[in-house]
């Protein structure tokens, strides 16, 4: 009996490393190049809303002006 309980639990555990590796191999994804990679993880991670914010406001508006003219002020 003790063997049996032995050999269950053992297939229980390697079905279930299999069954993580499955789930892993799902995921995987080859990228040609790193920009593509970039793009791929750009658009599947979204911003935190406070980091969104925090750079609207950074960003301010854009003055439009020639940059001379910022300069001089006119």
């Amino acid at each position: 009996m003790k063997r049996q309980s032995k050999l269950t639990s053992r297939q229980s555990e390697q079905e279930q490393q299999l069954s993580h590796q499955e789930s892993q191999q799902h995921t995987a994804h080859e990228f040609a190049t790193v920009e593509e990679m970039l793009r791929h993880d750009a658009r599947h991670t979204p911003v935190p809303p406070n980091i969104a914010h925090r750079l609207q406001e950074s960003i301010g508006p854009v003055d439009t002006r020639p940059w001379w003219r910022r300069l001089f002020g006119s």
